[in-house]
């Protein structure tokens, strides 16, 4: 069986990334790639990283052209570009993973007052959240699949166990969170050259990141009632990474074994979440290159308090690679493939 897929918008972080990552795939052939910038170049030339593993160059976007030769796409563009172009692609027969925040979120006004006009609210009900390791029966029928934020990927896997079986409160949860610099994308922007950024360390859209409606609708649905969460995100000085750290009061005299063993069983078959041994926590260079969630955890005996520690690579299992889980799915194939990757230590 061969999967057909083509990357619309591949000139950016996530599409180079899905590049690098299907060269490596048993089952898919990559057959077009689209970007009105690069239209015409060689891939190898916008990314020598991938010489010799790609011969394709960059297509003006033709959704006629994507649905005659692809059986997926993944649409790797910003929000609001993406709603003008998935109806299209759906209606031409293939199926979507949608990389942008266009499609995440199930509530029209939620996403309209956090982003902007949504011009397609009638899809908003068919997507499928594409978290694998919560949603995977209903990925594999989707036709349109969200894939998920990457900030809202490491908070969500550790926290939603954990709220299903009541382990901690649901009220007073705090996200902290650091993302390396290609969370920002490809495109020039002052505040993230090297000057701006190296040896600096900071918070940036404090209480107003987009990514808050996405984490609390997941959690919502996890524990049953309305939450609200604190989440602040951080720009560190390195290339790609994220490391989540969630502070969530424990509920019912709850131990640390206890939240442990909630968090071992519903991960147990889930090969890319890996809940870490007792006294051992994250570390971001360890998943650097892969679709890996690793989960650590301590209970505060002074404070009541649990404290989750997860990391992600923004790249992978936040965004490319966790869309490629979501293709297999979708394809019927075992969603592990090509995505058997240990991290680029060190």
């Amino acid at each position: 069986m061969t999967i057909k897929a083509s990357i619309f918008g591949g000139s950016g972080y996530t599409g180079v990334e899905l590049l690098r990552l299907l060269a490596m795939h048993p089952s898919c052939q990559v057959v077009s790639v689209t970007s009105r910038q690069m239209a015409g170049k060689r891939v190898s030339e916008v990314f020598p990283s991938l010489l010799g593993f790609c011969e394709l160059s960059f297509e003006a976007p033709s959704i006629d052209s994507l649905a005659s030769e692809a059986d997926f796409v993944f649409t790797c563009v910003p929000h609001q570009t993406a709603m003008e172009v998935v109806p299209s692609l759906l209606e031409s027969g293939v199926r979507v993973i949608d990389l942008s925040a266009d499609f995440r979120l199930r509530d029209k006004d939620v996403y309209e007052q956090w982003y902007q006009e949504h011009l397609c609210p009638e899809f908003l009900s068919e997507a499928v959240y594409g978290l694998p390791e919560i949603y995977g029966s209903n990925i594999s029928s989707a036709r349109l699949v969200a894939n998920p934020g990457c900030y809202p990927t490491s908070t969500i896997l550790p926290l939603v166990p954990l709220l299903k079986e009541g382990c901690v409160e649901p009220e007073g949860i705090v996200v902290d969170s650091k993302s390396g610099t290609s969370g920002a994308g490809r495109g020039a922007n002052v505040a993230t050259l090297f000057c701006e950024v190296n040896e600096g360390f900071k918070a940036y859209k404090v209480a107003e990141h987009r990514h808050t409606p996405e984490i609390e609708q997941e959690l919502t649905v996890a524990a049953g009632k309305d939450i609200r969460i604190n989440f602040t995100p951080h720009l560190v000085p390195m290339s790609r990474g994220i490391l989540t750290t969630i502070y969530a009061r424990v509920s019912n005299g709850k131990t640390e074994d206890e939240l442990r063993h909630v968090l071992e069983t519903c991960y147990q078959n889930k090969f890319f979440v890996k809940i870490l041994s007792k006294g051992s926590f994250p570390n971001v260079l360890n998943v650097r290159g892969t679709n890996m969630c690793h989960i650590g955890l301590k209970v505060d005996e002074r404070t009541g308090k649990a404290v989750i520690v997860s990391a992600i690579d923004n790249l992978c299992k936040g965004a490319s690679g966790q869309a490629i889980q979501n293709m297999n799915l979708m394809a019927g194939v075992d969603e592990t493939e090509g995505l058997r990757l240990p991290g680029l230590y060190p």
